[in-house]
């Protein structure tokens, strides 16, 4: 079922209705597309400004993986309202995550930008790049109030069922921060400088030309003067669900940069084959950060429109699609994973070779669980319980922890390749069961409500 705006043009897709398999295979392609879109970009921009970038990266991931987890946690009541056709409090939430999101922005950004040298030092930057890495950073984290804005915009379109158009805008960004790198970086020989005020000038026209446009297209969101009063309650039940989706995806980080620090110990040759394997790993692994996005947005709705079975329906939907997916990836990586390794590693450079194709091989026998991962725990954070994936992130990063300082300096690389694979397989043996948990609480929610005419939430 679609909802129509007043010019006729479709702007909300309800995910409450049809078959769920086909629901998913169709709101997930644009989500695929994306993601593929953005590791084009972070390419280019690691071949732009490489070095810089390099050593940023983890704590970049920190910061702007938090942001991110807060805004698609702010979207999930939205899409549970969405569901349950209760547009007048749809309306107040998402005048109150922009609130919230107006005030986090003010407070992470000075408090990033004025520790970015401390947090470079603590990274151990070297001191021939420090001042550059400095710099890039700095500028990148002055521009978290578009990122925000632009995530958080992004997050409802997708709450309601349109996960086409942030991919056009997500298009529109890339395409405006490759071309403002090019611009700054040769004719004006702006340099590191130049390649972050490319990032901050794209995030800007992406995130202002966005909130124009769901202001005028979705209908549903035209507010009245009381929809933007400050609610407590809204904001309690925001900040509920977004920040443990924000910490879960910074907890995350520190397994990977504990992981990073491990691996830098086994000297060049190992650093080299990781960093060209993470680079193909972040290729094919874009489908399943998109079934794990669609799960937030198909259980938010269906949870709000009382649709247990359906929720049940589409996470063996899914599934399905992620096995089949990564029978088709490990048969890929076992066959290929050498010449794809070519893209990133000299041919004459035979160690690195063979340690990428261990590494790729070695992960890939895994990314079942992975789907699992992704998959399981985006459904429990849409149905409401985004404190379990503190709990996954926590068990991601204990298991990355005891391999980097436990199993790495034992076994080597070869503990490297499955540190990945121990993360995941220690996630999912928390969230299958915590799945579980959740689905029969909201059957026991749900029949006590039912007799008394009220919504499910979790609590």
């Amino acid at each position: 079922m679609h909802v129509y705006n007043r010019v006729g043009k479709i702007m909300t897709k309800d995910l409450t209705s049809g078959s769920p398999l086909k629901v998913i295979l169709l709101f997930s392609l644009p989500l695929v597309l994306g993601n593929l879109f953005q590791q084009f970009y972070a390419l280019a921009d690691t071949i732009i400004v490489g070095r810089f970038c390099g050593s940023t990266s983890a704590i970049n991931f920190m910061i702007n993986g938090f942001v991110i987890g807060v805004c698609n946690g702010f979207a999930i009541p939205i899409a549970q309202l969405f569901g349950a056709r209760d547009y007048k409090d749809l309306r107040r939430h998402v005048a109150n995550a922009a609130w919230l999101c107006m005030a986090a922005s003010v407070v992470l950004t000075i408090s990033t930008v004025a520790l970015t040298r401390p947090m470079m030092q603590l990274m151990q930057t070297p001191d021939d790049i420090i001042d550059g890495a400095v710099i890039y950073i700095g500028w990148i984290f002055a521009g978290i109030p578009f990122i925000f804005l632009y995530n958080m915009v992004a997050a409802i379109m997708r709450a309601l069922g349109d996960s086409k158009t942030p991919l056009y805008f997500l298009i529109l960004t890339s395409a405006l921060n490759i071309g403002l790198d090019l611009l700054f970086i040769v004719p004006f020989h702006f340099g590191v400088l130049g390649a972050a005020l490319a990032t901050d000038i794209s995030q800007v026209i992406s995130g202002v030309l966005s909130f124009i446009y769901l202001r005028r297209k979705f209908d549903v969101l035209k507010m009245e003067k009381d929809d933007l009063a400050f609610s407590k309650k809204a904001s309690i039940r925001l900040l509920g669900i977004g920040v443990p989706m924000g910490l879960q995806c910074s907890i995350t980080a520190i397994g990977s940069v504990i992981m990073q620090w491990a691996v830098n110990v086994l000297g060049s040759t190992a650093v080299a084959a990781v960093t060209a394997a993470s680079k193909v790993s972040m290729f094919v692994c874009c489908p399943f950060d998109a079934m794990g996005a669609t799960m937030a947005t198909y259980g938010g709705q269906n949870i709000g429109a009382r649709k247990l079975d359906r929720i049940d329906k589409g996470i063996k939907s899914c599934i399905i699609i992620g096995a089949v997916y990564s029978v088709i990836v490990l048969a890929g990586l076992y066959l290929f994973s050498d010449v794809v390794a070519l893209l990133f590693v000299d041919a004459g450079e035979v160690e690195i070779l063979a340690n990428t194709k261990q590494f790729l091989v070695a992960n890939s026998l895994f990314y079942f669980p992975l789907a699992l991962v992704n998959i399981v725990r985006f459904m429990i954070q849409g149905l409401g319980y985004s404190k379990f994936a503190i709990i996954a992130g926590v068990c991601e990063m204990a298991a990355r922890s005891f391999v980097g300082f436990c199993l790495v300096p034992v076994f080597g690389y070869a503990a490297v390749c499955f540190a990945n694979p121990i993360a995941w397989v220690a996630a999912d043996l928390f969230l299958l069961p915590a799945y579980r948990h959740v689905m029969g609480r909201l059957r026991r929610l749900l029949g006590r409500n039912n007799q008394n005419g009220d919504a499910v939430t979790a609590s």
